[in-house]
């Protein structure tokens, strides 16, 4: 059983070595071939100075260069830093400072973000443009490489993931290969995988479920992957006839914006069969999804932190849930849940706490942060920092994030839970509640709405509407309407671009007054 990301590759390509492997617009190569590029793009990263346990950062995009560029780096032993291509010159910089890299892979579109950030005159690293790097990735016949020898050890560190930070130090998720080749062999068994699938992601290769899922997930069982540069709702369903795909995996908003297409008589008319998401959606948003698409749609949770984390078991389908402890398919019962109250003491069926995770693919903690590491990470046990409900069939529900619970009139309140309310109109298309300062204590409510195309909405309509489904201090005090809610690159609403302070034409729901537009637009 590999425990390595190069031993999945080796024992893919030995398994079935001539089979298409990787398919892009742009080309395809085989089982075979891609360990023999990966092979040779190693030899290269070690004439460049490489060696394991060395730092590389890369501008990652989803194409086949930077994935066979990092699992190049993986298998010498290398630690990948791969970062958002659209990322500013400070946050480059900081992440440079922190990781202090031996090389930085890029590309001619973000080529002048690195050089802002690495400026000539007191640039220390080499800098590699994953072309030429690369080469001509989709090969026909033998890729040249020679045997892939990996140097990877199973605990040892296989990538830094980003997870929060701006111009000061990102919070870096240490992942080790056992982490990721656990994930691997994990996402076929959970999904009913196998080789006669394609599987298909325009997920970002800087987060963790591209790489440890679609990537690795294909290479465990011997299905075909897909990969799109990015997401396009347009073209989603046209690039999955034209690439055969039968599964995708969507985060963030992503389902919700497909749902929002035209609907076109042939929608359903691809040989998709499933999709995986989390977190679960309401039971008849998700049945309706299904019909219009032709599939189906298993939910779970995980994070950069533990790739196992929940879903929903083979033949089952709680809606609404997040589903049980993820096992490993051969290891059998390797993954324990427990949620706790503020005290730390366990809840009961129907009682709600933060979620705890054991399991041997959690992260060794956060890179060069051990105070953080260790409030994350106690007694083996990962607080996520995610509060849910724990069910009596063993299934837990998501409530929200712990840091973004609300603290208003001497009571705790979701944002998420009240978002759900205000989405039950029929004119709103989204919205995002945070909480603002108040001058009283604690917070007040703001919620950011985008009203659908030619809705004629008000404000004090929508305040009466939300406060027939809410208790009354869960009810926002202040409301705006915005064109569009800002979105980090994996489709999640990025709550923290959000407009600060109290404009003009925001509604205080607590003043007499309506803004002079009240119509949405």
């Amino acid at each position: 059983m590999p425990d390595t990301i190069p031993g999945l590759l080796t024992a893919a390509a030995d398994r079935d070595p001539d089979s298409v492997w990787l398919r892009a617009d742009d080309g395809t190569i085989s089982f075979a071939d891609a360990a023999g590029q990966v092979a040779m793009l190693s030899t290269r990263l070690l004439d460049h100075g490489v060696r394991r346990g060395d730092r590389v950062l890369l501008t990652a995009r989803t194409t086949p260069p930077y994935l066979l560029c990092w699992l190049a780096l993986t298998t010498i032993g290398a630690i990948a830093v791969p970062t958002d291509p659209s990322s500013t010159a400070p946050e480059f910089a900081g992440l440079v400072g922190q990781v202090n890299p031996r090389l930085i892979i890029t590309d001619s579109g973000a080529r002048a973000l690195v050089e802002q950030a690495c400026p000539v005159s007191d640039r220390t690293v080499e800098i590699l443009d994953v072309e030429p790097l690369a080469g001509s990735w989709a090969l026909d016949g033998d890729a040249g490489g020679g045997p892939l020898h990996g140097y990877a050890r199973p605990d040892d560190l296989a990538m830094l993931i980003q997870t929060s930070g701006t111009t000061g130090r990102s919070k870096l998720v240490m992942q080790t290969h056992r982490a990721f080749a656990m994930a691997g062999e994990g996402f076929p068994f959970w999904m009913e995988l196998d080789a006669t699938d394609r599987l298909m992601t325009s997920l970002p290769l800087f987060h963790v479920n591209a790489p440890a899922y679609s990537v690795l997930g294909s290479l465990a069982c011997g299905a075909g992957l897909i990969l799109l540069p990015r997401f396009s709702a347009s073209g989603f369903l046209d690039s999955a006839r034209k690439h055969g795909a039968t599964e995708f995996n969507a985060i963030g908003a992503m389902l919700e914006i497909l749902m929002r297409q035209p609907a076109r008589s042939d929608d359903a008319d691809t040989d998709l069969r499933l999709c995986y998401t989390g977190p679960s959606p309401a039971r008849e948003w998700q049945e309706a999804f299904e019909a219009r698409f032709g599939l189906r749609v298993v939910c779970g949770y995980a994070m950069s932190e533990s790739p196992y984390g929940l879903i929903w078991k083979q033949g089952t389908r709680p809606f609404g849930t997040l589903g049980s402890p993820r096992q490993h398919p051969m290891l059998g019962t390797i993954n324990s849940a427990r949620v706790v109250d503020d005290d730390g003491r366990d809840v009961g069926d129907g009682g709600s706490g933060e979620l705890l995770l054991r399991n041997p693919a959690v992260t060794p903690g956060y890179w060069q942060m051990p105070a953080e590491s260790a409030a994350a990470i106690v007694d083996g046990w990962l607080h996520t920092g995610d509060l849910v409900t724990s069910n009596a069939d063993g299934t837990y529900t998501f409530l929200a994030r712990k840091k973004e619970v609300l603290r208003r009139r001497g009571q705790n309140l979701s944002p998420t839970e009240v978002e759900e309310a205000i989405l039950t109109h029929p004119d709103v298309l989204e919205v995002a509640v945070v909480g603002v300062p108040s001058e009283l204590s604690e917070e007040d409510v703001k919620a950011f709405v985008v009203p659908r195309p030619d809705a004629i909405l008000d404000f004090v309509t929508l305040r009466a509407w939300t406060a027939q489904r809410l208790t009354a201090f869960k009810v926002p005090r202040y409301w705006q309407f915005v064109d569009a809610l800002p979105r980090t690159p994996t489709a999640r609403v990025a709550k923290h671009r959000l407009p600060v302070g109290h404009p003009t034409d925001e509604f205080d729901s607590e003043l007499s007054s309506q803004p002079d537009s009240e119509d949405g637009r």
